[in-house]
């Protein structure tokens, strides 16, 4: 006898479950401190954050991956509007968010969500300098958060998750970064 199309999307959501929590686990494995799967209705954008970057960070236009380069906050509210499902992923280190999120993508990618997209923490340190021109770490080169202007920290606590405004260089950091995986 056939499965009936509700019994064809229960055993696809069992299998999709398992592959998200697959993700957690390789988040996990691969250093995050935290993963949690979230709906993009608790990812907040909003245009001060990326006028944080313009007026406030060293960074600006030094790189593809950080403003004007990267997404407006207008179409990074339309990008995670295109996902159900995204894993928003806590780490101590910046350095290695990059890293885990491009090794995510991937995996998610391969285990047959064929939209995955990852989005990173901080600015991109994959070059001494960028070319600006073309980017020659395409597969790593992933857009921070905050260059996309979603405001890392209303999007963390309403989450659950730890942040505060470090004070000093001795204060606890958190960073974090989105798999977009439907």
């Amino acid at each position: 006898m056939a499965p009936t199309a509700k019994t064809g999307n229960a055993t696809n959501r069992t299998e999709r479950e398992k592959k998200v929590e697959r993700l957690h686990r390789l988040a996990k494995r691969w250093g995050a401190d935290d993963v949690k799967t979230i709906g993009p209705d608790t990812v907040f954008t909003a245009t001060w954050v990326r006028l944080k970057c313009q007026y406030g960070c060293g960074g600006y236009g030094g790189c593809l991956t950080c403003p004007p380069h990267s997404p407006t906050p207008d179409t990074t509210r339309k990008l995670l509007d295109e996902y159900e499902t995204i894993l928003l992923i806590h780490m101590g280190t910046w350095r290695s968010m990059r890293e885990l999120v491009a090794k995510l993508e991937r995996a998610a990618f391969l285990d047959g969500f064929y939209k995955a997209f990852a989005i990173a923490s901080g600015p991109c340190n994959l070059c001494e300098e960028c070319s600006l021109q073309s980017c020659v770490h395409p597969r790593e080169a992933r857009p921070s958060m905050e260059a996309c202007g979603i405001d890392v920290y209303k999007t963390a606590r309403t989450n659950g998750l730890p942040i505060e405004v470090c004070r000093d260089r001795d204060a606890e950091q958190n960073y974090y970064g989105l798999l977009l995986v439907d």
